[in-house]
C-alpha cells in the first residue's frame, strides 16, 4: 500500500503520519508538503517530498512517480498570514485540490480522502440547531476559508458524478482541538473575559485530534467512501466555556462588538474583523449520527472532554 499525504508537515498531517507509520510499517507513506520535513527520526517507511500543490504539473509528476493507491489530502492554510493574498490562498486551497483530484483521476488512484470543514455549511441565520450531511453547503465570501471549502466540495461532487470509480471519503470536522493545535477560538480563551453576542448562545462543537486521526486511519484501512461530519457529542455555549475557564462572560450588542473588531484588526490587536459576528452567532453545530451509524465510529471525546483536554494541555485548570 502506498499513500500520498499532502500537508504532511501540518498538525493533523504529522499525527496521521506518525500513526500510520507505526500501525502499518509495510506501507509506503509519501509525506508531501511545501515545507521541508526533517529526515532525522523519520520511520523507514516514510518518504519526504517537497510539493507545492498549487502547481498542477508538479502534483501530477509526484503522483506519476510514486503511483499511490490512496491520496490523503490534508493541505490547507488554517491561519493565513496578512501578507498572503486572496488569489494566492485560492490557488493553494481550491487550485491545489483541483490539481490533486485531476492527478488522482489521471493516474487511476483508487481512493481520495479530503478534509473539508463544517464551515462549508456557512454561517447563516436559518442554520438548524444540528446540521447533518444532507444540509446544503452555503458558505459565502465573508470567510474565505469557508467559501474555499464549499468550492472544493463542488469540485469533488462533480468528480463523483463523472468518475465514480475514484472512491471519495470527504470529512467535515468542526473545530479541532489538540495539544498543539491553535484554533480560531483560542483568541477568545486568552482574554480576561469571554466575549459573546447578546441574544445568541453561540454554541460550539469540538472534536479531539486523535478522533480525527482515528477516522482517517480507519478510512484508509477499510477503503471507505462517503461524506461524514466529524464532531464530538454535544456542544458548549460561550457562557459554559467561560464558566469552565473561571472567567466572566460578557455578551455585547452586535453593533458594539462589530465596531470594536473593525477597529482592532487594522491595529494588529485582533486577527478577526467584523465577520466574526456571524462566526459567533450563526456557527454551524454538527451532528455526528452518520459517523456513528454509517461509518461505525463513536468519538472518544465529547465536545466538553475535548475542551477540557485542550485547556489542560495549556496548563489551564478548568473550573467546575
Amino acid at each position: 500500500m502506498r499513500v500520498l499525504i499532502t500537508g504532511a508537515a501540518g498538525f493533523i498531517g504529522q499525527r496521521v503520519l506518525a500513526e500510520l507509520a507505526v500501525q502499518h510499517p509495510g506501507w509506503t507513506l509519501i509525506a508531501a508538503d511545501i515545507r521541508p520535513l526533517s529526515v532525522q527520526g523519520l520511520p523507514l517507511n516514510v518518504e519526504p517530498v517537497r510539493l507545492d500543490i498549487s502547481r498542477a504539473a508538479q502534483v501530477l509528476d509526484c503522483v506519476r512517480e510514486w503511483r499511490p493507491q490512496a491520496i490523503l489530502h490534508l493541505a490547507a492554510v488554517v491561519n493565513p498570514p496578512a501578507s498572503l493574498s486572496a488569489a494566492r490562498l485560492h490557488a493553494i486551497e481550491v487550485g491545489g485540490t483541483r490539481a490533486v483530484l485531476e492527478a488522482a483521476l489521471a493516474e487511476d488512484v483508487e481512493q481520495l480522502i479530503v478534509t473539508s470543514s463544517g464551515a462549508a455549511y456557512g454561517y447563516c441565520p436559518d442554520n438548524p440547531e444540528w446540521i447533518d450531511e444532507e444540509h446544503p453547503l452555503r458558505a459565502d465570501g465573508a470567510f474565505l476559508h469557508a467559501r474555499h471549502k464549499r468550492e472544493i466540495e463542488q469540485l469533488l461532487a462533480s468528480a463523483r458524478a463523472a468518475q465514480p470509480r475514484l472512491r471519495q471519503l470527504v470529512l467535515r470536522p468542526c473545530t479541532i482541538l489538540g495539544k498543539r493545535i491553535d484554533s480560531r477560538l483560542g483568541e477568545l480563551f486568552g482574554r480576561r473575559a469571554v466575549v459573546g453576542l447578546r441574544g445568541h448562545d453561540s454554541r460550539c462543537g469540538f472534536v479531539w485530534e486523535q478522533d480525527v486521526v482515528n477516522v482517517i486511519r480507519l478510512g484508509l484501512e477499510q477503503g471507505r467512501a462517503g461524506i461524514f461530519n466529524l464532531a464530538g457529542d454535544g456542544a458548549l455555549t460561550l457562557r459554559e466555556i467561560a464558566a469552565l475557564l473561571g472567567k466572566p462572560y460578557r455578551p455585547l450588542p452586535a453593533a458594539v462588538l462589530g465596531m470594536a473588531l473593525r477597529l482592532l484588526k487594522p491595529l494588529g490587536l485582533s486577527r478577526h474583523g467584523g465577520e466574526q459576528l456571524d462566526f459567533l452567532r450563526y456557527r454551524p453545530v454538527l451532528a455526528n449520527r452518520r459517523l456513528k451509524e454509517a461509518f461505525g465510529y463513536s468519538p472518544r471525546y465529547s465536545s466538553r472532554q475535548a475542551l477540557l483536554a485542550f485547556l489542560q494541555a495549556r496548563g489551564i485548570q478548568p473550573r467546575g
